[in-house]
Parts: C-alpha cells; structure tokens; sequence
C-alpha cells in the first residue's frame, strides 16, 4: 500500500473532490491543487500505472480499492492532526499546512498514539 507523498496528495484530493461532486476529471484535481494540467495527467497516468485509479472513457476519475485505502489513510491523519494543532492554538491555516507535511512522514504507531490521546 505505499505511495509517495505526491501521489497520497493526489489520492487525497480526488477522495475529497468525489465527496462533493459526481464525477471527478483532471482538470478539477488540477484547479483544486493549483497545478497545470499536464502535470496532473502525468501523475493520472502513474497512478493508472499503480493500480491506484481508473479513468472511464469519458475522462471520469476513480479510486481502486488500494487507492481508496491510501487516500482515507491520508484523509484521517490530515482532518485529525490539522484539528489537534488548532486546538493547540495554532492558526487553522498554519495547521492545515503542517497536518498536510505531517501525515505523510508519521509513523502508523505515532498516529495511532496521537488518535488515542486525541479521544
């Protein structure tokens, strides 16, 4: 199940587009990342490559059950950890930024450890 940290960002992002649309493309995941187009077909075309995701003829984006997997590991950790730091008092947006860093380069055991304290 690993990935790295570019392709989790980009499994993130489609999780959180297909809770609020019916279908996810690239352009979307690119205006929502603020990347061009072309760079997001590359990472569509690794993740394909991965087994990660599939893409309907129509250019309609889906998680793999592993790609899934991935991005509601990733999605956890970041709603989890972003919360915790703003209740520790930091800005929502410095916080979101890190949880962002952090929940690529935690150890399970350390966010496990934090999830339990947290709750």
């Amino acid at each position: 199940m690993h990935a790295n940290e570019s392709a989790e960002n980009y499994l993130e992002t489609i999780l959180v587009l297909s809770q609020s649309r019916p279908v996810v493309r690239s352009v979307d995941i690119a205006t929502e990342l603020g990347f061009k187009k072309s760079s997001v077909s590359v990472a569509m075309k690794k993740l394909r490559q991965n087994e990660h995701i599939t893409v309907s003829p129509e250019g309609y984006i889906y998680l793999t059950e592993s790609g899934k997997e991935i991005a509601e590991m990733i999605y956890e950790r970041h709603k989890l950890l972003s919360s915790w730091l703003i209740t520790l008092g930091v800005d929502k947006d410095i916080a979101s930024a890190d949880a962002c860093r952090i929940e690529h380069v935690i150890s399970k055991e350390s966010f496990e450890a934090i999830k339990k304290h947290v709750k």
